[in-house]
């Protein structure tokens, strides 16, 4: 059995995975822990992946070039990158455009959990393809595995 096919496939969310890598001592480092410790198998597409890359240079983290790409060291390989379609899937209305990626994302890549704490994406909870959860129900959902 491969990696893809024996770890759930989980989008998460730009914020929580800025938290998990920024803050390394935040209640989100078991989040990091479950990447790197393959529990679970994170997607990304160009465009997550470009919003990453553009919230580690904000200036209020003060990070260098250097401690950015290191950050990204410790994401980006454990991820599967999953290429979008031409025309974008289907998904539910969402208050917020910037989270339709995610939403894009998480049906393209088949995705097990969609993992945030945007509101307005866990509006969606239980009208979506997959669940949508909190970091803290995620977490809980993979200790009982």
């Amino acid at each position: 059995m491969t990696r893809s096919t024996r770890l759930p496939r989980v989008v998460i969310d730009t914020n929580l995975v800025l938290s998990a890598l920024v803050f390394a001592e935040s209640r989100l480092a078991p989040l990091r822990h479950a990447w790197q410790g393959n529990h679970c198998q994170p997607l990304v597409s160009a465009v997550t992946a470009a919003e990453l890359i553009r919230v580690l240079a904000y200036p209020r983290f003060k990070l260098s070039a250097a401690e950015q790409q290191e950050l990204l060291a410790d994401y980006l390989p454990y991820c599967t990158t999953v290429r979008m379609p031409d025309r974008p899937p289907a998904t539910p209305a969402c208050r917020d455009v910037f989270d339709l990626p995610f939403l894009q994302l998480a049906v393209a890549g088949k995705a097990k959990y969609l993992v945030t704490g945007d509101q307005d994406l866990l509006s969606l909870a239980g009208r979506f393809v997959c669940p949508i959860m909190t970091a803290d129900q995620f977490m809980k959902m993979l200790r009982k595995r």
